[in-house]
């Protein structure tokens, strides 16, 4: 069967990847922050997946405000990187995985999880900075991404948005739904977005380190508390765009200590931890997880 082996986590700040398509990383700004993912690309070398399962946000461009699903599967062979106003990111396209897009989508609607299906959507940076972060700098003809991706879109821009204990729930699922799938195949489940940050109004540029921070204490040892934490701590500490932090949730609930929404099994491993402040105007995190 079908298996998570790893969660990762990390921010999808924009200019993370404007720094890496302009040749920006060594740069004194940007250096620290490039050098907090110097470990994860080669963890990512040596546990290479099959698959990706990728949840992230889209910023207008897959999705509209007309228009946005709380929770949207990708299920098309292929994904162009999108033109968000500058042109498309001089990345790779991402192969997706119909087969087992389809057969979690059916697994997890049928677990009671309403998802939209979409068989053709071009993808921004909250896929694409992700990968860049963890594979490094890939041609975008001569190179590809190590794996096909699945990416699954969270609606954390238009009210209202999912809370974390539904997010979490919905990892759950997610986890039983791979594992029913036949082939023996490896997967990673990464959550992206966040940490702290505000783009607008009169809160604009919070930064909240110590709540940042005491939030990945949480995620990690006490998933189950992290869940439970209401939508208004995310807004009140962590700013407007830091609900994007219930989509670490989803991985975290995938993880396989998790069981019936409480954490029974044998706690996942810390492989990697880092935080850097700030990164355009936001706080940047970052955590990869690995199940016993």
């Amino acid at each position: 069967m079908a298996k998570i082996t790893a969660s990762v986590f990390t921010s999808h700040v924009p200019a993370i990847g404007a720094a890496m398509d302009l040749g920006k990383t060594k740069e004194d700004y940007w250096k620290p922050l490039f050098a907090g993912y110097d470990f994860s690309k080669q963890w990512m070398k040596d546990n290479k997946p099959d698959v990706i399962f990728l949840v992230y946000n889209d910023h207008a461009t897959a999705f509209s405000l007309d228009m946005i699903p709380t929770f949207a599967i990708g299920t098309a062979a292929e994904y162009k990187p999108a033109d968000e106003g500058w042109g498309p990111r001089p990345v790779p396209v991402v192969k997706g995985h119909p087969e087992l897009a389809s057969h979690i989508a059916q697994s997890v609607i049928q677990q009671d999880f309403d998802l939209t299906i979409v068989n053709k959507m071009d993808v921004d940076h909250g896929l694409t900075v992700p990968l860049s972060l963890m594979c490094g700098e890939l041609d975008p003809v001569k190179d590809a991404w190590p794996c096909p991706v699945i990416p699954f879109a969270v609606n954390v821009v238009q009210y209202p948005v999912p809370s974390g204990q539904r997010c979490f729930n919905l990892g759950q699922a997610i986890r039983k739904a791979v594992e029913s799938y036949d082939e023996d195949i490896n997967v990673h489940i990464w959550g992206t977005g966040g940490m702290s940050h505000q783009l607008q109004g009169a809160r604009a540029g919070l930064i909240n380190r110590e709540w940042d921070n005491n939030w990945l204490d949480l995620m990690i040892n006490d998933p189950v508390a992290c869940a439970a934490v209401p939508h208004i701590d995310y807004v009140r500490e962590a700013g407007s765009e830091g609900i994007e932090l219930v989509m670490w949730l989803i991985a975290r609930g995938a993880m396989s200590d998790i069981n019936d929404g409480k954490a029974t099994g044998p706690a996942p491993t810390l492989r990697h931890r880092f935080y850097h402040v700030p990164a355009s105007n936001t706080a940047v995190g970052h955590a990869i997880l690995e199940n016993n």
